[in-house]
């Protein structure tokens, strides 16, 4: 007997933004397992069936009412520009606590944007961290003190409950339940299928306020792609900043700038990413999958992976470990060096990720 796939139902209000209406049907409809079996079943429902507004010049059919959500187990609440006394009063009306009721205990909540007013003032954010989009952040922690609001991040996950920032971070959210739920490799196949980026992690900043870059200003994009091809290698800031004819000081502030993050801290998600797949798709022993991901020690791939993760490599790998996973190596061999979280402006080489500073260089 196959397995159920998990119903994700998606809950449609009026003034709906059809962008965020669809991240959820296109994103967990792509996950599938290798024989091509869904892991996901994504529903609509509305407070009530047939048509539901929208904020563009279209309306929305929905086929199934509120008592859908008894069915799920996930609910997702995208955002709506109409949310009335939920928005202004932090209040539900009573058709949308009705519709609420329908939810079993134990059920996971999901929000994207300004969904999360729902879940708020139906108390499901109570003590918890959440987050919206940036521009209503404030007006969201006036309405909802009880609610820990994070105004920075792309989203969290707080276990049972996740929230997501604006527009394009629900698609974050969205893979990183993928990931959750199925490993790093599913996900990534995902993101794939979809052209946008595997992984922008949850603490990443939502916003950077800075001006549009000149059609002809120099990017960092070279760079990055330099060093995905090199993780596994010792990695200088000069190094780096070669690839686009910059100086180092110049390249950390463009960099920077980029991608919110400095060189050190976008690199470390990198070789963890790389760490996953190793973890899910081989069963190299953890000495050698840190010296794949460029962490160079089993003590510093423990490190980084619980950080990020929150669990032990060993933990990751028991629970996504693709089943019949080859053995073997998945990146070139070699001396191993591990580019830290930091790297201050102007100094040309970046700490080792084992917290220890220096010259990056071979890991003995």
């Amino acid at each position: 007997m196959e397995p159920r796939a998990h119903r994700v139902v998606v809950l449609a209000l009026a003034g709906l933004l059809p962008f965020e209406l669809g991240i959820p049907h296109r994103i967990f409809g792509y996950a599938k397992d290798p024989a091509g079996r869904p892991f996901y079943e994504t529903l609509t429902c509305a407070l009530r069936p047939g048509p539901v507004a929208t904020d563009a010049d279209f309306a929305v059919d929905v086929e199934h009412g509120p008592e859908l959500l008894a069915t799920a187990d996930t609910v997702v609440v995208p955002a709506s520009y109409e949310l009335g006394p939920v928005y202004k009063e932090g209040r539900l009306t009573e058709p949308l606590g009705a519709a609420l009721g329908h939810i079993r205990p134990g059920t996971r909540l999901v929000s994207i944007c300004t969904g999360g007013y729902v879940l708020a003032a139906a108390g499901y954010l109570d003590g918890r961290r959440a987050t919206t989009h940036w521009a209503s952040a404030e007006h969201f922690q006036r309405l909802f003190p009880a609610v820990r609001v994070d105004p920075g991040v792309l989203y969290t996950d707080d276990g049972d409950v996740l929230t997501s920032a604006g527009v394009a971070a629900g698609i974050d959210l969205c893979l990183h339940i993928v990931r959750r739920d199925h490993g790093a490799a599913v996900a990534n196949e995902v993101a794939r299928r979809t052209v946008v980026p595997p992984h922008r992690d949850g603490g990443q900043a939502q916003f950077i306020e800075r001006p549009v870059p000149e059609a002809q200003s120099a990017g960092t994009t070279a760079a990055r792609a330099w060093m995905l091809d090199r993780l596994h290698e010792p990695i200088r800031l000069s190094d780096l900043a070669r690839q686009e004819s910059m100086s180092v000081r110049t390249f950390t502030r463009r960099f920077r700038e980029e991608s919110g993050v400095s060189p050190g801290e976008w690199i470390v998600g990198q070789r963890v990413e790389r760490a996953r797949r190793l973890l899910e798709r081989t069963e190299l022993a953890m000495e050698q999958v840190a010296r794949e991901a460029g962490f160079g020690t089993a003590q510093s791939l423990r490190k980084h992976v619980q950080a990020a993760l929150g669990v032990s490599p060993t933990a990751y790998r028991r629970t996504f470990r693709a089943a019949g996973a080859l053995v073997g190596s998945a990146g070139a061999g070699g001396p191993i060096g591990a580019v830290g979280a930091d790297g201050a402006d102007g100094a040309d080489t970046l700490p080792f990720s084992d917290g220890s500073s220096g010259v990056a260089g071979p890991v003995h």
